[in-house]
């Protein structure tokens, strides 16, 4: 049995659908990907697992059951836009959230010090919001999210705001939360990300499901048009060859695009006859490039 099960569900705002049939199921330890555009839908998606908005249409299912008021306490949610009083400390805001969701002070108090404590920042315990940096702030907004041990975990721009560091670090604890059964619906502009923490993806374009599945499965199925030529000398005539569409001189040698794996292997072949090869590589798609054209080329940003 699935975790989180969404069977043909559409919302519309009057004259406007906001979601039009979609299908997608998450299994417990999982993290999966729901990208999309700005308006394409996501938001309202999440909206309707968290339970705040209902569908008009379809039904979602929490391990094989309909949402309750019961199920509050099991969901976590870090939204876009940050929410924490700046004027509160971070004990007192994050101990009564936990509270809200059933948990005992004891109990909340002791999973607050333990996030504090992964994260780095025990410091900030008795700390207004507003004295904390940005980062810290977005740190202790993940925490407020999953202090009350959630069972099902949606993600809206995890990582937005957070130097490389900081990235890595919030990275870790996503992976964590997975590897201990949480069900994960995760929302990023960055593709990036979706790759290494996804395997399987929907994307959504005018709400409606363009795109699903399994990311390697998916790539899979798109050419692979780039080449990456390593290499210590100039090469003549490169964008002679058929098929090669654009050359790109690079510190390692070059990029080439191309159309069609024959045109890599005369590549391969032409730099090899001029001289010495130290790196050949045929490049899958990004992530970024299929959904650009999924889309056809609108902005994910």
């Amino acid at each position: 049995m699935k975790a989180l099960k969404l069977e043909e569900i559409s919302k519309n705002f009057g004259a406007k659908t906001a979601v039009d049939q979609m299908e997608l199921s998450v299994s417990h330890g999982e993290i999966y990907g729901l990208l999309g555009a700005n308006g394409a839908g996501k938001t309202t998606t999440m909206r309707m697992v968290l339970g705040l908005i209902y569908p008009d249409e379809g039904k979602i299912l929490y391990n094989g059951k309909k949402f309750n008021e019961k199920m509050t306490s099991k969901l976590g949610y870090l939204p876009e836009e940050r929410g924490l009083y700046p004027k509160v400390k971070v004990n007192d805001q994050l101990l009564y959230l936990a509270q809200l969701r059933g948990f005992s002070k004891k109990k909340a108090d002791k999973n607050l010090k333990d996030w504090l404590e992964q994260f780095e920042i025990t410091e900030y315990y008795n700390k207004k919001i507003e004295e904390l940096s940005k980062g810290n702030q977005q740190k202790i907004q993940f925490i407020a999210s999953v202090i009350h041990d959630p069972e099902f975990l949606i993600l809206d721009e995890a990582f937005s705001g957070l130097d490389p560091v900081n990235v890595e670090l919030l990275k870790k604890a996503v992976k964590d939360l997975r590897d201990k059964g949480t069900c994960i619906l995760f929302s990023t502009h960055r593709m990036e990300h979706v790759e290494e923490l996804c395997n399987r993806i929907s994307i959504l374009h005018r709400s409606k499901t363009v795109l699903k599945g399994d990311i390697k499965k998916i790539k899979n199925t798109y050419p692979k048009e780039r080449v990456i030529l390593g290499v210590d000398h100039e090469i003549s005539d490169l964008p002679s060859i058929p098929g090669v569409k654009s050359v790109v001189k690079q510190s390692f040698g070059y990029e080439v695009k191309i159309s069609d794996d024959g045109a890599a292997q005369e590549v391969l072949k032409m730099a090899m006859e001029q001289g010495n090869v130290t790196r050949f590589e045929i490049l899958e798609p990004t992530l970024n490039e299929i959904f650009i054209k999924v889309v056809g080329g609108e902005s994910n940003e």
